[in-house]
């Protein structure tokens, strides 16, 4: 240190102009560069399996709720309910069968095919 003071006593800055690395830096710092991303992508993976299994857990604890107030609404009321439901169905479907061009309606009480008894 002393033998550079001694030498270059008015120096006050130095400018670099002109700086280049090699080849291998250049690698080093893209696989850097990549290995980082990759990092960061698969932090993102894990957040978002995990925010899926948060929301899973939620949704299943929501039916089971739900599956208790009906067991309990069921005990209380009986299978009214029930049967009010399939008849909504059953008029649901006679419904969109009636507005159908292909439907064609046979009697119940006669068979159709080559005149068989019902």
């Amino acid at each position: 240190k002393q033998w550079y003071q001694r030498r270059v006593r008015d120096l006050d800055d130095i400018s670099i102009t002109h700086l280049t690395f090699g080849s291998d830096f250049a690698r080093a710092v893209e696989s850097k560069q990549v290995a980082q991303q990759e990092a960061e992508r698969s932090r993102y993976y894990v957040e978002k399996a995990e925010f899926e299994k948060e929301a899973a857990i939620i949704s299943a604890e929501g039916d089971a709720e739900a599956a208790k107030m009906l067991s309990v609404a069921f005990d209380k009321v009986g299978d009214s309910l029930i049967e009010l439901r399939k008849m909504e169905a059953a008029e649901e479907i006679a419904n969109n069968l009636a507005s159908s061009r292909n439907v064609v309606y046979l009697p119940k009480d006669k068979g159709m095919l080559l005149n068989l008894p019902a």
